[in-house]
């Protein structure tokens, strides 16, 4: 089974070393092992090291000396297609909720998240799923409800019927095995359908996705 490998990017030594072993620790029976693969104690150093490395995930602070890491996101969204990028911070304000998410990750957890979810939230990135701690996931839905509605992302004419469906179940925080289920899709069919929605978009990441539904106030079908 493959692994998931991961970089780990904080500028406290000591967080990198918990983490690293929360997730080493984990041999769950039928779930992909997840190896730290490398550790960066600042944005810059991150980014030669996705660069170098290219590991499935990179588990990023937001906070570090130099480049910080939304920057260091924008960066890795710009330079190294297919690493998904996950921001494990203690800070939850909106300019960097959203900052990270319009920066291109993947995702957004608390560092108070429990081992079990965090490994979870690893393996579901490196699966191509958007992953938001359901903190953040209501403050961007709040944030989305605050704005106005007549914001709706142009953009979205671009897409055909069957790709706003599959838009709205995204934003709804589905997977890509449920969107199948309930749209009568092959899950490869499925990742199709949401590459094409990237692009037409101009996205990079599930993520965005989900606030660029929930900004355009898009209902669930």
């Amino acid at each position: 089974m493959p692994e998931v490998s991961v970089v780990l990017a904080d500028d406290q030594s000591l967080i990198r070393a918990g983490i690293a072993a929360l997730l080493s620790g984990d041999d769950a029976p039928g779930l992909p092992p997840i190896t730290v693969v490398g550790e960066a104690s600042d944005g810059a150093s991150a980014v030669a090291l996705v660069r170098r490395l290219r590991p499935a995930v990179v588990l990023m602070d937001i906070r570090m000396p130099g480049i910080d890491g939304i920057e260091a996101t924008r960066q890795i969204r710009a330079g190294v297609p297919g690493v998904a990028v996950l921001m494990l911070t203690t800070f939850d304000t909106d300019d960097e909720v959203l900052g990270a998410l319009r920066a291109g990750a993947d995702g957004y957890l608390l560092k108070d998240t429990a081992p079990g979810p965090l490994r979870a939230a690893v393996r579901s990135a490196a699966a191509g799923q958007a992953v938001l701690s359901p903190e953040v996931a209501r403050q961007v839905m709040g944030h989305a409800a605050a704005s106005p509605r007549t914001a709706r992302e142009p953009r979205l004419a671009r897409l055909t019927a069957r790709e706003l469906e599959v838009l709205r179940a995204l934003a709804g925080g589905d997977d890509n095995a449920t969107v199948a289920a309930a749209l009568s899709l092959s899950p490869e069919t499925v990742r199709t359908y949401v590459s094409r929605i990237l692009t037409k978009l101009e996205a990079t990441s599930r993520a965005q996705l989900v606030a660029i539904a929930h900004r355009s106030g898009l209902p669930r079908g």
